[in-house]
């Protein structure tokens, strides 16, 4: 079952995470992309796509990148429910990735090829359009290495953004304009704290 190693991970009597379900579809509504700011134990993005009702997710220790000169390291993690793409909070110490999550970018993706994306993932290579409100245009992802136990949380990808014209060679995750989540405005120490701060679109954005 798709979502079997998300929920065996968790304790949903302790952690504020959705159990989620397997979604019947969307019907002709664009896919869905989210990036998380996760400060776990070691600070890190999670970029999940939806496909086939769930969101395919790997962990990207420093975080993607608008610009093609960086290749992204890209660990390839359990799938999540949909419902996580909304999910912002504090997971408690203890717990399955305990730390805050914050939702760093979300929107909507298409694929730039015929073939459906789960016929990408299969077979190593994906390629993508992202309309976020911070990640925006080309993109792929490409199977580099599996693990000889072919343990899906092995497979280690490159997330490559690709040369158009919403690329960015001076690009830096770190900037103080994308400390702040798309969902909440909030950081994360705010997210941490509980706290609620009243959004600006304007200091969300790129």
């Amino acid at each position: 079952m798709p979502l079997e190693a998300y929920r065996k991970k968790r304790n949903f009597a302790k952690t504020p995470e959705p159990p989620g379900r397997i979604s019947p579809g969307r019907g002709q509504h664009r896919p869905v992309f989210v990036v998380q700011k996760h400060d776990a134990t070691h600070l890190h993005y999670d970029f999940r796509l939806e496909i086939r009702g769930v969101l395919v997710s790997w962990a990207v220790p420093k975080g993607p990148s608008m610009s093609p000169a960086e290749r992204r390291l890209a660990i390839r993690t359990e799938d999540h429910p949909l419902e996580y793409a909304e999910f912002e909070g504090l997971i408690p110490e203890g717990e399955y990735g305990a730390g805050t999550v914050m939702v760093w970018d979300r929107g909507t993706y298409q694929s730039k090829r015929e073939d459906p994306t789960d016929r990408q993932l299969a077979d190593g290579t994906i390629d993508i359009m992202l309309h976020g409100e911070r990640l925006r245009g080309g993109f792929a992802l490409v199977l580099t290495r599996m693990r000889a136990s072919g343990r899906r949380g092995q497979e280690q990808w490159l997330l490559i953004k690709e040369r158009d014209a919403h690329a960015d060679p001076a690009w830096n995750i770190e900037s103080p304009r994308f400390e702040r989540s798309i969902l909440s405005g909030r950081t994360l120490d705010e997210i941490a704290l509980g706290k609620s701060v009243k959004l600006s679109v304007a200091s969300t954005r790129t």
